[in-house]
């Protein structure tokens, strides 16, 4: 199990100024990390527009806080921002983020491939290649948390010890899957995820994971993230109530439940995860 925190990252002065000054980023997992993604939150306030384009990857990004308006540059089409919405722009997507309000934005952004975790953005508002693309081809697409409640993909699990909302599946063809996961205040639940690496960072809430191999607790707040896989049979204890960004390598269908002992059935080939 690895456990990160934006608090120690940004202690570590390892915060990267990104969109020409626009903007930050703090960098959770990287390529190095032995996945297929990447983890960091991107963070900026100031009235304007960012103008990007990431033509050697596919970023999903994560409304944590904030508004803004996202715009395709090449049909002027225009998609609000507010927590809960997710966008996904890829080689072919040239976009802007319009900021028209002052106010702090704070983005989960999910690359893959996984970025090294230095770059910053070149004069096209791209990062260097850092690995080979997924299959997924097409352009940018929105998701509402309304759009994944119409298409079946919130879904209860663990006996209904959990709820996920399921916003990129494998069927989105980016090499991961993408949810929202919420806890209510006193469950706890059992997981061990054997065919599976997860990644979950810490939106809202208190949550203590637990190693039950050695009993050892980590007692975790927001900003902090959490790596897991096949060696690691674990529990959460929600101290409160408790949102979570988690990431699957390889993608969920969608579908899934917990199995008698916390797990998911395989679901593509597992990545070497960290060394």
């Amino acid at each position: 199990m690895l456990i990160r925190t934006m608090d120690q990252i940004e202690a570590e002065g390892r915060v990267i100024s990104i969109s020409h000054g626009k903007a930050t980023a703090v960098r959770l997992l990287t390529k190095s990390d032995g996945l297929n993604f990447s983890v960091s939150e991107a963070r900026g306030g100031k009235v304007g527009a960012s103008t990007l384009w990431y033509k050697n990857h596919w970023e999903a990004n994560y409304i944590r806080s904030g508004t803004a308006t996202l715009e395709d540059c090449h049909t002027g089409q225009r998609w609000p921002l507010a927590p809960g919405t997710l966008y996904c722009v890829g080689p072919k997507d040239k976009h802007q983020i319009i900021r028209e309000v002052e106010c702090e934005m704070r983005i989960i952004s999910v690359f893959s491939p996984p970025i090294v975790g230095e770059e910053t953005h070149d004069a096209d508002g791209a990062y260097p290649p850092s690995g080979t693309l997924p299959p997924r081809g097409g352009r940018m697409f929105v998701k509402t948390l309304a759009d994944v409640r119409a298409a079946g993909m919130e879904r209860s699990v663990n006996a209904g010890r959990a709820i996920s909302q399921r916003y990129l599946t494998a069927a989105d063809q980016l090499g991961f899957s993408m949810h929202s996961v919420h806890l209510k205040a006193g469950v706890a639940l059992d997981a061990w995820y054997k065919h599976h690496w997860e990644a979950n960072l810490v939106l809202d809430g208190r949550l203590d994971v637990m190693e039950t191999a050695t009993g050892k607790t980590h007692h975790l707040e927001p900003g902090a993230l959490y790596l897991v896989g096949p060696d690691d049979p674990h529990q959460l204890i929600a101290q409160t109530d408790v949102q979570l960004i988690s990431v699957f390598d390889p993608p969920l269908t969608g579908t899934e439940d917990h199995d008698a002992d916390g797990a998911y059935l395989p679901s593509g080939p597992l990545p070497p995860g960290p060394g």
